[in-house]
């Protein structure tokens, strides 16, 4: 079965009685005449595999002929002319498995029939008002049709809660696109290295690292590229990338690429003239140690707890060993005074979103155990603000190691185990493109 067709089966056996309706991401205007870059909704896509805009599936078990139904674009020539091809509803159905299409037109007048019968409708409300009104009008018409019968809708809930889970657990197809996509973006970081040198400005090496990403067949970044030179890198989410690079200081880098709709997401920090100061070799070793030690617990049947626990232990011994924090290494984890050099946490599942779909604790509160098939990052780091009252040496300093790490059978494959973050491997390689120049 293909592996779309089998989603929908899985997600059809578990609403039961109910009906899902998932629409596709729609096409945004940018401004008078452009749109923005056009992204699938990913549990659209993560269905159906369909990336066009526009669209509607529905899932309807207890529908007598059509569970499976795809509202889409119609064919229009004047349209495909200039904005592209459309798959179109005669061809729907073979190319995409689902049991009958219709044009997206048809949406108001088709609905009401696959939600009669149904007691609870999986459709997130709030993502869209347009859709939202056609939803809640063919709500209303199919309750019409079905008063007598007393069988209408009685709970809404999101799709989330029963494809999430699903999500969770990347298929073979889905772990050989990620690890094409580590490649790919592991080209760019090291590309970014070799060209890095005083002068150059962040946006040049954001440039090189997108133009890999491109080149390598990646169609955008998964989110916006962070190029952060020196005290920039202090700045968890600083993307503005204009500042000049400066001799002596790091670059924090955290840059990945979207392939197929699929994530990367890795960070890697190194040295503007490559070679680390004593003092950012220090914290450096101390990020690079707790990032094994975090990828070391990812594990089946342990939970992300456990990695975030290994890197936080990881960082406060550091910290104390070089003097920022002073005390023992039980009450500085207990009174979370690491948080003021490393104050977020340690990974976040990765998938078709780069914060994928999937809850960290259960219904009792309790972490999720890993699984074979998750993937996560693991991103332990170190920033030490100029406003805090610490050791001046130190300051300015802001270092991140993330790797994207698959959970296997027997233990974890890093997927972004190739990128350099060894010290004599970044200091090799930093620098070392003749065709860099600073102007």
């Amino acid at each position: 079965m293909h592996p779309y067709s089998d989603r929908r089966s899985r997600l059809l056996a578990s609403i039961a009685d109910g009906v899902a309706i998932v629409p596709a991401a729609r096409q945004v205007a940018r401004n008078s005449d452009s749109d923005y870059e056009f992204r699938q909704n990913s549990t659209f896509y993560y269905l159906t595999g369909f990336d066009e805009p526009d669209a509607v599936l529905v899932l309807a078990p207890e529908h007598p002929a059509h569970r499976s139904v795809l509202f889409l674009r119609t064919r229009d020539r004047a349209l495909e002319l200039w904005n592209g091809k459309r798959l179109g509803v005669e061809r729907a159905v073979e190319h995409l498995g689902v049991d009958a299409a219709y044009p997206l037109a048809e949406l108001d007048e088709r609905l009401p029939e696959f939600l009669c019968g149904a007691r609870t409708l999986y459709y997130d409300i709030g993502a869209d008002d347009a859709r939202d009104r056609q939803v809640q009008a063919a709500r209303a018409s199919a309750e019409a049709l079905t008063r007598r019968r007393g069988r209408t809708i009685s709970t809404i809930a999101s799709p989330a809660a029963i494809v999430d889970p699903m999500r969770l657990i990347k298929s073979p197809e889905e772990i050989a696109v990620m690890r094409s996509a580590a490649l790919i973006t592991g080209r760019g970081h090291e590309a970014a290295m070799r060209a890095t040198r005083p002068g150059l400005y962040e946006y040049q090496i954001e440039a090189i690292l997108e133009y890999e990403y491109r080149y390598g067949g990646a169609q955008s970044t998964a989110y916006e590229s962070i190029v952060a030179g020196g005290e920039n890198a202090t700045i968890l989410h600083y993307s503005t990338n204009r500042e000049r690079l400066i001799d002596g200081t790091l670059l924090l880098v955290d840059s990945g690429c979207e392939l197929d709709n699929y994530a990367s997401d890795v960070t890697r920090t190194w040295p503007v003239n490559g070679r680390f100061s004593a003092e950012q070799r220090a914290i450096y070793e101390i990020v690079l140690a707790a990032n094994e030690a975090g990828i070391a617990q990812v594990q089946p049947g342990r939970s992300q707890r456990a990695f975030h626990e290994a890197a936080v232990r990881t960082i406060t011994e550091g910290l104390i060993d070089i003097g920022l924090l002073t005390g023992s290494l039980d009450e500085n984890i207990e009174r979370e005074r690491y948080r003021d050099y490393y104050m977020h946490g340690s990974g976040h599942w990765l998938g078709l979103d780069v914060h994928d779909a999937g809850r960290y604790r259960d219904d009792d509160d309790r972490p999720v155990p890993l699984q074979p098939g998750m993937v996560t990052t693991v991103e332990p780091g170190i920033y030490v603000h100029a406003d805090l009252h610490c050791g001046e040496r130190f300051k300015g300093i802001g270092v991140r190691l993330e790797d994207n790490v698959l959970v296997t059978q027997d233990g974890n494959e890093n997927l972004t185990a190739a990128i350099p973050k060894r010290i004599d491997a970044i200091e090799a390689i930093v620098g070392s493109s003749p065709c860099a120049s600073a102007s």
